[in-house]
């Protein structure tokens, strides 16, 4: 039988991407030893009263149809989280609500680009990226997020590779899988290169509380002359330990929710009402546990470069903020996947290899840094003797 061509293009891809963790999955469930820090799921659970109010919703019959919006009361809430955070009046009609921030994106990419458009986007991006880009038919366009630099998009790069098909640039901040975070001068720098192409500018702003002790979070909305411009999409995914719930939102102009909200209707009608209930309750404040979970992660990732780059030629990239710690393994004179696999056969650590979020991280790879510590610190003592046969 015949498939589209929107199908075609996604077939297989990804899958190399994946492989190590696929082989680390299957050695644990043969019994090997092995601490798995590929993957990053919150250290905490959701906060009770995230569970309590979704449970307290479904029992009182808020498991009808929502609105093609979302939920009212949660874009009453989003608007003035928003409003609160930029220092700009942002209405409950520039709100569209979603199951997830991939599913936000997903939707707000085939709003502003399609066959024959390019996005720019940066290199490494979070690995799902390219395949949502993809699915748009649009070309993907790697903007190269150089270490230098500390993994920040530059601008000078950005405008280089704008081109006549260029009709958006797509940003990640905080970053995943480098951690790192743009400035409010960054994000102005950006912008002048979108106003002058007359460019989209979407951003992802997913892991945005949680950040390391020192950073601090900028989004392009609070830039009133990026205002017609910008789409932000986030969730409560990562903010408030919540990924099972699938409840993400986009922010941008009226105009943009306006001409959306016909596609987003074709996907689905906003999200489920029980866990609107429960998002707008989440969203109304700061999360209680997204500084707890950072300042975890921020120690881990120090705990990690303090003994690696102390006992071996591994070289530790420390994050802002996130869930992720990067490694050049370089000094081990193989590139980051056959580390990756040597480390999980001859090591018992599981990681990603770097080449699976893009070409820039040819030889570097990400780890997790949601593992209890104890179990983390052991994962650290297995790659340092394993750098250290690697040496020998």
């Amino acid at each position: 039988m015949k498939y589209t061509d929107r199908i075609n293009r996604l077939t297989g891809t990804a899958e190399d991407s994946w492989a190590v963790y696929k082989l680390a999955r299957q050695m644990i469930d043969q019994g090997h030893d092995v601490i798995e820090l590929a993957i990053g799921e919150p250290d905490v659970p959701a906060p009770d009263y995230l569970i309590d109010t979704a449970i307290n919703a479904l029992q009182s019959g808020r498991t009808t149809y929502s609105t093609g919006e979302g939920e009212p009361g949660l874009r009453r809430a989003l608007s003035k989280r928003y409003t609160r955070t930029t220092g700009r009046q942002i209405t409950d009609d520039q709100i569209l609500c979603f199951p997830g921030t991939q599913t936000a994106l997903f939707a707000a990419i085939h709003a502003i680009a399609g066959p024959g458009d390019q996005i720019l986007v940066g290199d490494p991006m979070y690995a799902t990226y390219d395949v949502v880009f993809q699915a748009s038919g649009a070309e993907v366009v790697r903007i190269p997020l150089r270490a230098e630099n500390g993994f920040r998009m530059a601008a000078e790069d950005l405008r280089a590779a704008v081109t006549p098909r260029t009709t958006a640039i797509f940003i990640n901040t905080p970053h995943n899988p480098t951690g790192a975070v743009l400035s409010l001068q960054d994000l102005e720098e950006i912008g002048a290169v979108a106003q002058e192409h007359d460019l989209w500018l979407l951003s992802d702003e997913v892991y945005d509380e949680m950040l390391y002790p020192g950073a601090t979070f900028h989004s392009p909305l609070e830039l009133p002359e990026l205002a017609e411009r910008t789409i932000v999409v986030n969730s409560i995914s990562k903010s408030h330990a919540a990924p099972g719930f699938r409840s993400g939102w986009c922010v941008g102009s009226p105009s943009f929710c306006q001409h959306l909200l016909p596609y987003s209707e074709a996907m689905l009608f906003g999200n489920q009402p029980f866990i609107a209930d429960a998002t707008e309750r989440a969203v109304s404040a700061p999360s209680p546990v997204a500084q707890g979970m950072a300042a975890r992660f921020a120690a881990r990732a120090d705990r990690l470069a303090a003994r690696l780059q102390g006992d071996t030629n591994l070289n530790v990239h420390k994050p802002q903020a996130g869930m992720f710690a990067l490694i050049d393994v370089s000094g081990t004179g193989l590139n980051g996947r056959d580390y990756a696999f040597d480390l999980l056969r001859n090591g018992g650590v599981g990681v990603m290899p770097g080449s699976s979020f893009g070409p820039s991280l040819e030889n570097w790879v990400r780890l997790s840094l949601t593992k209890e510590d104890a179990l983390f610190d052991e994962a650290c003592e297995r790659i340092v003797k394993h750098a250290q046969l690697c040496i020998a």
